[in-house]
């Protein structure tokens, strides 16, 4: 049977800096051994960390979001989101990906530009969204930041007891690569794990404990916990709304025809 490769997810921003940190990633986290592949949106602009990249592979971004077959023979995929779209879609499309692709997830690692969240404060919403799926948080682009925004911004997610870890990046790198690679899960999502949990209900809609359902007379119905990001209304409109980053982003420049 084909070895499962590992899935890094790397959400952020579009221009945060994603890639420089996994080229870091995979040079100073992984062996040469490790048989890496990185896939990336077409709509990101090309980057000088783009040929650190090993195995580099394109799909297609945008609203069309067309994923590729996994790169076949790998054992660790660092899958870098369109740093543009919501990610909240992007992670429930890999989702059924993943499936589909015998593979399992790794870590989500989460980008925060600081000095966009700094510049904008109405995009905590975006970025809680990230950090309530990541494992690990990395904060990029502090320089010239007040210690004051910093502390707060960590603050804002302690006092939330998220239990994901927060490392600091200084010219591209984490200070420990191996701690940000290793697959333990620390995310508070659970849209990811291989077991799912199951909600379940009486006859009143009411929630009932998992006890209460199998030892009672009473009919109860049950149905897999639903991450409160995935939650649509009845119109399919996502219960929990978050920016849309582009409005907060520099225009990209036009693809080469």
């Amino acid at each position: 049977m084909a070895e499962k490769p590992l899935v890094y997810i790397i959400l952020g921003a579009a221009g945060s800096g994603r890639r420089e940190i996994v080229a870091d990633l995979v040079e100073s986290g992984l062996t040469p051994d490790d048989r890496v592949a990185v896939m990336l949106a077409d709509t990101e602009a090309p980057d000088a960390a783009d040929a650190r990249l090993p195995g580099l592979i394109r799909w297609e971004g945008s609203d069309g979001f067309i994923l590729t077959p996994r790169p076949p023979g790998a054992t660790h995929v660092f899958f870098v989101t369109d740093g543009r779209l919501n990610p909240v879609d992007q992670l429930e499309t890999l989702r059924t990906w993943l499936e589909a692709q015998g593979a399992e997830v790794a870590r989500i690692l989460a980008v925060v530009d600081c000095h966009l969240a700094s510049q904008h404060p109405s995009l905590l919403a975006w970025f809680e969204a990230c950090v309530h799926f990541s494992d690990v948080v990395l904060l990029t682009r502090r320089e010239g930041l007040p210690n004051k925004w910093l502390s707060e911004f960590r603050t804002y997610f302690d006092k939330q007891f998220y239990p994901c870890l927060f490392e600091n990046v200084k010219g591209g790198q984490v200070k420990n690569p191996a701690l940000v690679l290793d697959p333990l899960a620390r995310r508070l999502t659970h849209a990811f794990d291989a077991e799912q949990d199951w909600i379940f209900t009486d006859a009143d809609g009411e929630v009932v404990e998992e006890d209460e359902a199998t030892d009672g007379d009473e009919e109860v119905e049950a149905a897999p916990e639903e991450d409160p990001y995935f939650v649509r209304d009845a119109a399919q409109r996502r219960a929990k709304k978050i920016p849309d980053i582009r409005k907060f982003l520099p225009t990209p420049e036009a693809k080469p025809e």
